[in-house]
């Protein structure tokens, strides 16, 4: 029997462009769930005491106008949902660009294993909620997507406490895999999730967008020079292209996606050619993504009123909770790990040496964190303020717990075994003449410095 090539390891450790880059996402990622965590406590601990009322009026309270033409009169916790979101849908547009642009993802054969184990992982827990609530009555069946999504943030941040030394390949797999999670995500609210379709008002849109394409692409060199300049420009534009997405039927947060879709990848501006437009923009705005908007989402969407132990019992036991919980914590490890096996068969691969399918599992089990987005499509599968929602909440809530639980228990004994893997790659870094990603090297300082921030 001969010895596998390199080339037919799968999980095998990426090119250090696109580790270091995703190290960088990493560590922004970690941040932002640790937030998301701390805004989740204070909405549960607010709305399950004496202030309950104060929260839940907070949440329900309008702003905005309506016109004729344009109806933009919600409530806060609709202005988080689809307004704010579209900041984070923003940010998730340009990853995705980038990731099938000149991340890992363009080559084809690399893409394929997490590719594969994104639809894996949304397919099967899809249809575990559906086996669960067949027979329901009360339109349960609505929810079937809630449990298709991972969110990157809250499993970074789970990540980095229970598995600082996990393999450089196995991390990248988690946030490609979650990438095109949300891509298929977004497909699903796009295409299922959208009502009474007015296309007058997308095509409408396409003023602002072209607009917005022209001076994204023709004037970069103007967006790297000034901060202020993209406020001043864009996004009036963006606001404008979000507006008219809102009116149309189409979730207003796709129209973050599309306009991140427009940002250009590749510089084509000589001052500070280093950076693309789309690197800029990751750079000045992810923290506003990560500090303020997600939060405050989580803030307004987790709070739910369990009306103590036996209330919480009670939406433990209700077949949509149960068909999502069981959906993100058995179905995304049953999903992303039987496909993967199933595509080293077909390609006649094995995993890389230094991975085991054990941590396999364990990646796939804090895939199981589906916080933001599983939220979001909870809040559009059923009516608010209604039972189903509720419970939907709650099992969103338990399987972002529990799957964290089983990834630790999985993934924590393997620890040292790790810390052998990243001493490993620190030498063969050093032999090959590649630069350490693993050490505070200042000579790469400058990567972080420059025209994008701004």
């Amino acid at each position: 029997m001969t010895t596998p090539t390199r080339e037919e390891f799968i999980l095998s450790r990426g090119t250090y462009r696109e580790y270091s880059r995703i190290e960088k996402l990493l560590t922004t990622n970690s941040m932002a769930g640790v937030l998301l965590i701390i805004g989740t406590a204070i909405a549960l601990i607010l709305a399950n005491s004496g202030a309950a009322d104060a929260y839940f009026g907070l949440r329900d309270t309008h702003l905005g106008f309506d016109l004729p033409w344009l109806h933009l009169n919600l409530s806060l916790g609709h202005w988080a949902a689809d307004g704010l979101l579209a900041v984070f849908f923003f940010m998730v547009g340009l990853e995705l660009k980038r990731q099938f642009v000149v991340g890992d993802l363009r080559d084809p054969g690399r893409a394929l294993v997490p590719v594969a184990a994104a639809f894996g992982g949304v397919a099967v827990p899809a249809l575990i909620f559906t086996l669960v609530n067949l027979n329901g009555t009360d339109g349960e069946l609505g929810g079937w997507a809630i449990p298709a999504a991972t969110d990157i943030a809250f499993a970074v941040a789970v990540l980095a406490i229970i598995g600082t030394h996990l393999p450089a390949a196995l991390r990248t797999f988690l946030l490609t895999l979650a990438v095109v999670d949300d891509l298929i995500a977004i497909t699903i609210i796009a295409v299922f999730y959208s009502t009474d379709l007015k296309l007058e008002y997308l095509a409408f849109a396409i003023v602002p967008l072209g607009l917005y394409w022209v001076l994204a692409n023709r004037f970069e060199h103007w967006f790297k020079k000034s901060y202020t300049t993209a406020w001043i420009l864009l996004l009036p534009l963006g606001i404008i292209t979000w507006a008219l997405f809102y009116n149309s039927g189409i979730h207003a947060t796709i129209a973050g996606v599309v306009l991140a879709f427009l940002v250009p990848v590749h510089s084509k501006s000589p001052y500070g050619a280093k950076y693309s437009l789309s690197e800029t923009f990751e750079h000045r705005f992810n923290p506003i993504s990560t500090i303020f908007c997600v939060p405050v989402f989580a803030f307004f969407s987790a709070g739910v009123a369990v009306g103590g132990w036996s209330g919480l019992v009670e939406a433990w036991t209700s077949p949509v909770a149960i068909g999502i919980v069981l959906g993100l914590v058995l179905g995304k490890m049953l999903g992303i790990t039987g496909t993967t096996w199933l595509v080293t068969r077909l390609k006649h691969a094995n995993l890389d040496p230094d991975v085991k399918w054990v941590d396999l599992i364990g990646v796939a089990a804090i895939a199981g964190i589906g916080f933001t987005v599983s939220l979001l499509i909870g809040e559009l599968s059923y009516p608010a303020g209604s039972v189903l929602q509720d419970d939907a909440k709650v099992g969103v809530l338990t399987a972002s717990v529990v799957a964290t639980v089983v990834g630790a228990i999985l993934l924590v004994p393997r620890n040292a075994h790790y810390r052998a893997i990243e001493e490993k790659e620190h030498v063969d870094a050093n032999r090959d003449g590649i630069p350490d990603v693993f050490a505070d090297d200042s000579s790469h300082a400058d990567d972080t410095t420059g025209p994008a921030k701004g």
